[in-house]
């Protein structure tokens, strides 16, 4: 037996499927794609999805993206004095990053230095 508001739910979407709304939906006639969520615990599970859809990440983890981005540009970047410039911002964000961490020094991410990354980023 169908509560009222299920019953209007349900005479909604039997509305649309008539009208053809959920004809072109992607992925239409294939199987359902469940995600892997066994090492979340239950209670976090939702909050998980809701940050993933939203496509937020803690800011450690966006920090460290930002980290890789800096870093893929740096191999792109032909001025010297901007490339020091930009690895010491890479610096601040790799100190900012080991500060949020919560563990020892040896898991810490080890800062650029900028004469040997310089001279490897130069192209030859």
């Amino acid at each position: 037996m169908l509560t009222g508001f299920e019953k209007i739910i349900e005479e909604r979407i039997q509305h649309a499927q008539r009208e053809g709304r959920f004809d072109d939906l992607e992925g239409r006639g294939h199987p359902l794609q469940f995600e892997e969520d066994r090492h979340i615990p239950e209670d976090l599970r939702i909050c998980h999805k809701i940050l993933k859809n939203a496509d937020c990440l803690p800011p450690a983890l966006e920090t460290q993206k930002e980290i890789r981005q800096m870093e893929d540009l740096l191999t792109q970047i032909p001025n010297t004095a901007l490339k020091y410039r930009m690895i010491k911002k890479l610096n601040f964000l790799i100190m900012k990053v080991n500060s949020m961490k919560k563990g020892t020094v040896a898991r810490d991410i080890p800062q650029r230095y900028s004469d040997k990354m310089v001279n490897k980023l130069t192209p030859k």
